[in-house]
């Protein structure tokens, strides 16, 4: 197993465990780069670290944003690593475990749900507007602000109507800003 497979693992899993928006390997000022991190509503963060090898875990330990978990990402913290590497009772406080099971993915330990510190929250800010600059910077000399408008134009360039399937920008549903954190 690679860990570039393993983190493309993390990625599907956080899709299913309804995360909206998801990363992978994206760096924030705090030095802490997130193998993937997804939200879910109300800003509620997952961080998921795959680890392939007992010193890739054990060396994740010495990380300054482990030794200060508060300075860390993620509301909920899981480590993914193949069968029987982690120990459950190996894992820092509140972190959760997921463990390869062929080709699926098994929680073994759940992770508790509120680790994420203003500090943390801060980074994963960082986090956030360091990857829509990068996005930004791809698609100069377009703005972010008007890639972000693709729909007025596919309005204007169909004479004012939508293209079927879209909805106008007023009648999208933000599942950022509603509901309840533990969905």
């Amino acid at each position: 197993m690679t860990h570039a497979k393993l983190v493309a693992m993390a990625v599907a899993w956080l899709r299913r465990y309804r995360c909206g928006v998801v990363l992978s390997e994206q760096a924030c000022v705090s030095g802490e780069m997130p193998d993937a991190i997804g939200w879910k509503r109300q800003c509620h963060s997952v961080l998921v670290e795959s680890k392939v090898s007992r010193a890739d875990f054990l060396a994740d330990r010495a990380k300054p944003f482990r030794q200060s978990p508060e300075t860390g990402v993620g509301c909920e913290r899981y480590y993914l690593a193949p069968r029987g590497l982690i120990c459950i009772e190996e894992l820092p406080a509140g972190w959760g475990l997921l463990e390869m099971s062929g080709r699926d993915i098994e929680r073994l330990k759940t992770s508790a749900k509120n680790l994420r510190s203003a500090a943390g929250f801060q980074n994963e800010m960082n986090l956030l507007l360091a990857s829509l600059r990068r996005v930004e910077i791809r698609i100069e000399p377009e703005s972010i602000t008007d890639f972000l408008k693709w729909k007025n134009r596919m309005a204007e360039y169909n004479r004012g109507t939508l293209p079927e399937g879209l909805v106008a920008e007023e009648e999208e549903a933000n599942g950022f800003l509603l509901g309840t954190a533990g969905d």
